[in-house]
């Protein structure tokens, strides 16, 4: 069992992790050796909030299948228990990321100093350009 957050736990059973050959640089190794991680997890079989199923799609983006399975690509490492783990890292920290529900933004009113800030600075503007259009008086 995977503990992602305090209320979320996923069996690792729902976890399917196969292994394919990386692309890029790396010589015979990539050549012979399947060595990178492709992680696929069901997230329809979550019981999560409906707000948060909403982030977790967002967050996901192409990740995630129409079917509501999230496709993970890992090949940074040369090893595949080092590839297998870091797909699995990417998974929590991706669903722990869409069980955080974002605090509302309260609206505030400017401050006193900043309305007369933002007013001298205009006064300033308009003097350099009332001054800008004046030619000389012989």
């Amino acid at each position: 069992m995977l503990r992602i957050s305090r209320d979320l736990v996923i069996d690792e059973d729902d976890i399917e992790i196969g292994f394919v050959r990386a692309s890029g640089p790396g010589g015979q190794n990539v050549n012979k050796l399947s060595t990178a991680a492709q992680l696929r997890f069901d997230a329809r079989k979550l019981t999560i909030p409906e707000d948060a199923a909403i982030r977790l799609a967002r967050i996901a983006g192409q990740r995630m299948t129409k079917d509501g399975v999230i496709v993970i690509h890992a090949q940074r490492f040369r090893t595949q228990e080092r590839n297998r783990q870091d797909a699995i890292d990417r998974l929590t920290e991706m669903l722990g990321e869409a069980m955080i529900r974002p605090k509302p933004r309260r609206a505030t009113k400017p401050t006193f100093g900043s309305k007369q800030r933002r007013l001298e600075g205009k006064k300033h503007r308009s003097d350099i350009k009332s001054k800008r259009g004046r030619g000389f008086d012989d």
